[in-house]
């Protein structure tokens, strides 16, 4: 496929997710020019890192003359930025974005595209990110190995034209494709996602509450907190987004979790325990056995 009908590529958000994009293009052999948009001091670190060619602070500004539109900014931004940019756009630009729930983006798109919006609009979502945010951070092998998520809206062809070359870049860069309903994606990303989010988040704070500010929890505490508090460190007006857009299901997922941890706290002295953790040990089994069986497939 030839790569040379996405000439310019527009970033909207040149921070971790959408500078690492920049940078992943341009390893993996993405030839065209990058245009970022953001504010201007971030828009210079992201030119000194090498994520972009060129930016401009204003969204439409930075999107004349590009194939693609990205839109890598937190939920309330990208629905922001819909309502924007969608009315700007020429009909031939395809716009899409990296967002972590979809139901909410993908509402505003229809929205404002119509019955277009199967031709101008691409819903994805990259499960790659680190705790850190900020270009500074940005890793041109951030995607390798991530599922990106689309989920399309009914009639949706998103490996044609356009989208499909879009998606080859996305492959190209380490990640690989996943389709599914937006419903779907944001009651699954509650779970594998969300949930772990907020787990991570009320474990170290409630460590803060109990602790202070003199206990050394982290030297003492070993791998195991850790990995588990690691994530703690991401941004509120990220999550702030995703707990708004996605309430429904993560308040759900929230509940059945409490109802969990009460079910082992009355039952530290039972075999009830037992049965836990026999239960939580085929999370990894199930794992392993999709590996092996994706390995007798490939060969």
């Amino acid at each position: 496929m030839s790569s040379m009908s996405i000439r310019q590529i527009t970033i909207a958000g040149t921070g971790l997710i959408g500078g690492s994009f920049g940078l992943a293009l341009k390893k993996y052999g993405y030839a065209g020019r990058i245009v970022g948009c953001d504010r201007a001091p971030v828009l210079e670190r992201a030119r000194n890192k090498g994520a972009i060619d060129t930016g401009h602070t204003d969204p439409a500004d930075a999107a004349r003359g590009s194939q693609i539109v990205l839109l890598a900014a937190p939920v309330g931004a990208i629905v922001e930025l819909i309502g924007r940019l969608g009315p700007v756009l020429p009909p031939k630009t395809l716009l899409t974005d990296v967002g972590s729930t979809k139901s909410e983006i993908l509402s505003r798109a229809r929205a404002v595209f119509g019955k277009d919006t199967s031709r101008r609009f691409l819903a994805g979502h990259p499960m790659a990110g680190k705790e850190q945010t900020g270009v500074e951070f940005a890793d041109p092998d951030l995607f390798k190995g991530a599922a990106w998520f689309v989920t399309p809206v009914p009639g949706q062809k998103t490996f044609d034209g356009l989208s499909g070359e879009f998606l080859q870049w996305v492959e190209n860069i380490g990640a690989r494709v996943v389709g599914m309903n937006a419903d779907a994606h944001d009651q699954l990303c509650a779970w594998i996602s969300h949930l772990p989010q907020m787990l991570s988040t009320a474990l170290a704070s409630v460590l803060v509450d109990e602790y202070g500010e003199d206990a050394p929890l982290l030297e003492v505490g070993g791998r195991a907190l850790r990995e588990m508090t690691r994530i703690a460190a991401s941004s509120y007006s990220m999550w702030r987004d995703v707990a708004l857009t996605n309430k429904k299901n993560l308040s759900r997922a929230l509940l059945i979790m409490e109802q969990r941890l009460a079910h082992i706290r009355d039952n530290l002295d039972t075999k009830e325990l037992a049965m836990e953790f026999e239960r939580a040990h085929h999370l990894r089994k199930i794992a392993s056995q999709r590996r092996k069986e994706a390995g007798k497939a490939t060969k």
